[in-house]
């Protein structure tokens, strides 16, 4: 009798911890080491195309800012600007510049829900997941924010 009370309860236990684990995904994150990779490779690539300046954010997958780092010359606006590029491109998991697209394409509506839909947020992704992203503003131009942010974006972070 005891065995097979003890037997019942084992395969309970079981089924049960299968059927929790079943339901739980393991996901990546992006930690402070490989964000300081990623500002590295922006900051280098701006200092390449001579960007007179530039606001870089980055933040982790659910937008939270993890590093910062205004290029001397910047104007102070781009910091905050920078942040909720990434903040944008990390909670939607893709590029702010979409929003921009779609805003510019007639959806004026979009501006009214608190994000940024600027062109330069860029998801960093891990193994086909978001991780994080990064933001950019303050260099040359829209299409520098995004050169700059994609040369982070695409860093090898393994």
């Amino acid at each position: 009798m005891k065995k097979s009370i003890l037997l019942s309860i084992a395969i309970v236990t079981f089924f049960a911890t299968n059927s929790i684990q079943a339901q739980v995904k393991a996901t990546y994150q992006l930690t402070i080491e490989s964000s300081k990779k990623v500002m590295t490779s922006a900051l280098e690539y701006a200092k390449t195309v001579k960007a007179p300046g530039g606001s870089i954010a980055i933040v982790d997958a659910g937008g939270n800012l993890l590093l910062f780092q205004r290029i001397d010359g910047t104007f102070p606006a781009s910091a905050g600007v920078a942040i909720e590029k990434a903040r944008t491109a990390a909670l939607f998991k893709f590029p702010s510049e979409k929003f921009e697209d779609a805003v510019n394409g007639g959806r004026v509506a979009l501006v009214t829900n608190g994000y940024n839909y600027l062109k330069g947020g860029l998801p960093i992704v891990y193994k086909g997941e978001v991780i994080g992203a990064i933001g950019l503003s303050g260099s040359a131009s829209a299409d520098q924010d995004v050169e700059i942010a994609k040369a982070g974006a695409e860093t090898k972070i393994d």
